[in-house]
């Protein structure tokens, strides 16, 4: 790439394209297109088309996605794989059509067997099955790199995929119920720190919640204590002193590895720097290609439990969290092996203790806007 070149960043607003728009700012890409959904619909193909016909970008990184929590991916499994599966087929075979010179399509290390050998490595894809709570999220992830994989074998374009571990960072989804793990657990322990203060005011302010119907403190703070129960935000007050509690779904025992979103945009705009996808396509015995992602991470893992104690510390909880059994895991380890990537010559930069002090003091910045 060029500093001059056309590149279009799909899903510029999210927490994956915000971060790889910043790099590449950062490091002078001066041309640079950016589309909010009112002004193109990645769902509608033929303003998609339109697009590509109208302003030919030369590269692309196809970070846009529906995304979500655990949660949220087992509930809405319906528009996961169709959403998905809609967006990157309009931008992948438009890139083709338009003659894009490099894709870049962003995956998910969800699309690895549930029960894959640690740490995963890029040849274990397709090798057993997946984990049932986000199938079909994974399922349009892995068709995506099969069409750019495909794409590549038959057109001859330079479509490449990389899969990144659970990321974090600026412009990262808060919300209560389809967030997914790091941040969901940084605003809740937020919340549990303001209940345990008595900060009815600030948690009222962070929720965005109208109670402007009811009558006196008293009936707010009851409204509050309901609604934060319901995200395991617990308020007991039969003792001398309320007591304020965090409850996690699952023992807590899964292990997670987790990059900072501008390591990760870092990593994907120094691939498409440096690599194209002959340098990937590796044939094994019987002249078959496969397998040419590159999974991106940082090659450390820590369980549930020891992250939450970690965010507790650095949001200044004092109450207790409890890991609630009868709610589902998960996988339960997913560390990528990143030796494909750190054999090119990139490691990360953030360790996950700043990373969480900085998304939680980002955090903070954003609530005072609410």
């Amino acid at each position: 790439m060029e500093k001059h070149s056309k590149i279009f960043v799909a899903g510029h607003r999210g927490l994956v394209g915000s971060a790889i728009k910043r790099n590449l700012e950062a490091k002078g890409y001066n041309n640079l297109i950016a589309k909010s959904h009112s002004e193109l619909d990645l769902m509608d193909s033929q303003a998609v088309a339109t697009f590509f016909e109208t302003e030919k970008p030369e590269y692309v990184f196809l970070a846009a996605a529906k995304v979500g929590g655990i949660m949220a991916n087992n509930i809405y499994r319906a528009q996961f794989i169709y959403e998905n599966l809609q967006i990157q087929n309009n931008i992948i075979h438009q890139a083709y059509i338009a003659g894009v010179k490099k894709l870049l399509f962003l995956g998910s290390s969800c699309v690895y067997p549930r029960d894959a050998r640690q740490p995963i490595k890029e040849e274990y894809l397709l090798t057993n099955e997946l984990e049932y709570t986000n199938e079909p999220y994974a399922i349009a992830k892995i068709a995506g790199m099969k069409m750019c994989e495909s794409y590549n074998l038959q057109y001859g374009t330079d479509f490449i995929s990389v899969m990144p571990t659970n990321l974090y960072g600026p412009n990262d989804n808060f919300h209560l119920e389809n967030s997914h793990v790091l941040p969901a657990l940084v605003r809740k322990m937020h919340l549990s720190k303001l209940l345990d203060e008595g900060k009815f005011d600030e948690i009222q302010r962070d929720l965005g919640l109208d109670f402007s119907e009811l009558s006196d403190k008293s009936e707010l703070k009851s409204s509050l204590v309901t609604y934060l129960e319901k995200y395991g935000i617990m308020y007991d007050t039969t003792g001398s002193k309320p007591v304020v509690s965090l409850r996690i779904w699952g023992s807590g025992v899964p292990m997670r590895e987790f990059l900072w979103s501008d390591d990760m945009a870092d990593a994907c705009v120094f691939i498409m720097e440096k690599f194209s996808f002959k340098d990937l396509a590796l044939k094994s015995t019987n002249n078959v290609i496969r397998n040419t992602h590159i999974n991106i991470g940082s090659g450390k893992e820590i369980s549930i439990r020891d992250l939450a104690f970690l965010i507790k510390d650095v949001a200044g909880f004092k109450g207790e969290i409890i890991f609630d059994t009868t709610k589902p895991d998960g996988t339960l380890r997913k560390l990528l092996d990143v030796s494909r990537l750190t054999n090119m010559g990139w490691l990360p930069k953030m360790s996950l203790k700043e990373g969480v002090r900085e998304l939680y003091h980002y955090y903070l910045r954003e609530s005072e806007h609410k």
